[in-house]
């Protein structure tokens, strides 16, 4: 075997152990994607999971309030026209949207519900046999309950997303990305007062604590 053979033979092991490293780099990237794409779809699963929760309580809600007499009916038609708003936006509950103005479209119409419901709080208090009624006192407890997790979710949701972003846009993980079709999610859009859940006040009579702009008494 002269030294040419050898030679050559050194520079296919030094090209091979490089492949073999390119090979893992590219493998770990790919997976840390897939893991953290997964990581965004499963935030989704539970945001969907939560306000799905809100919308299953208004039925009842609805249905308790209305018995009372005189009560307002537009506040009524108003949420269950904004329900009915909210259940016509289809989005796949299981992987979060890549489509930035479908998602805009899901939270306008969240949003719509939330000021529905916190106008339909507002009327009941004027109306003392509603505040009375342990039903209805019992799905508002379970309305706040599920207007925090609302938020909490909605929070774990951008942080996933953010953390999936960040990695398809760094380098050297941006080039396997490109190459596999992993694209950038869109976040929930922040909004005056989104990082408080809707006021669910159950001490009635009793003014709401002040905020300021921040959310802090």
């Amino acid at each position: 075997m002269n030294k040419f053979a050898i030679g050559c033979g050194g520079v296919l092991v030094i090209i091979a152990f490089f492949a073999v490293v390119a090979g893992l780099g590219l493998m770990g990237s790919y997976n840390r994607l897939v893991k953290l794409q997964q990581s965004v779809d499963q935030s989704w699963a539970q945001v969907q999971n939560v306000y799905q929760r809100r919308a299953d309580l208004i039925p009842n809600l609805v249905n308790t309030v209305s018995g009372a007499a005189n009560f307002e009916k537009s506040t009524l038609i108003a949420v269950t026209n904004a329900r009915a708003s909210v259940g016509r936006v289809q989005l796949d509950p299981n992987k979060a949207p890549t489509d930035a103005a479908q998602l805009e479209q899901f939270q306008a119409a969240q949003g719509q519900l939330s000021n529905a419901l916190s106008r339909l709080l507002v009327v009941v208090e004027r109306y003392p046999e509603i505040k009375a009624n342990q039903s209805f006192l019992g799905l508002q407890a379970q309305l706040e309950g599920t207007e925090n997790r609302i938020s909490v979710e909605r929070g774990n949701f951008n942080t996933a997303v953010q953390n999936y972003n960040t990695a398809v846009r760094s380098f050297p993980t941006n080039f396997i990305a490109g190459m596999f079709g992993f694209a950038p999610r869109p976040f929930f859009a922040a909004q005056p007062g989104a990082e408080r859940a809707p006021a669910v006040n159950f001490n009635f009579g009793t003014p709401a604590p002040a905020t300021s702009p921040t959310g802090t008494p």
